[in-house]
């Protein structure tokens, strides 16, 4: 079989040395290695925190409340009765059931059930598909 290594092969007697790793920052801080270092002199760094050991709590802004309610809508916009009645009852009408009519939106069956219970947020596109498919007029419905 042919050599790898063209010539001789010789090794190397060079001793190798491993040193330890540096000890890491978790390490330092627990007691033992703290009592170790000032009993062999080493120096040991202690540095005291702002208000470390105190029970304060920082007190809140005022007027939070008032401005969390300011921003937060009180509740989002649902399917109005009106709008659910007529997509269940042009659904009954071409005799389609909530997965076949979802099928034909290209959304979950989930939605159209959300629509038709009033619990879903309106989407202009999801309504949008829902006349195509059901040929009857729902957006000019909502909010009215």
């Amino acid at each position: 079989m042919p050599s790898r290594y063209p010539g001789a092969i010789s090794q190397d007697w060079e001793p190798v040395v491993l040193h330890k790793s540096k000890a890491k920052a978790q390490q330092l801080r627990d007691p033992k290695a703290v009592n170790q270092a000032l009993r062999s002199g080493a120096p040991v760094q202690t540095v005291k925190k702002f208000d470390g050991g105190s029970n304060k709590k920082a007190a809140p802004a005022l007027n939070t409340k008032k401005l969390e309610e300011g921003t937060e809508p009180g509740s989002l916009e649902r399917v109005p009765g009106e709008v659910r009645q007529v997509i269940q009852k042009a659904r009954l009408e071409k005799k389609m059931s909530q997965a076949e009519l979802a099928k034909l939106i290209n959304e979950r069956p989930q939605v159209v059930q959300e629509y038709e219970n009033g619990k879903a947020v309106p989407n202009q596109a999801v309504l949008a598909k829902m006349e195509k498919v059901l040929g009857v007029k729902l957006r000019g419905k909502i909010g009215k």
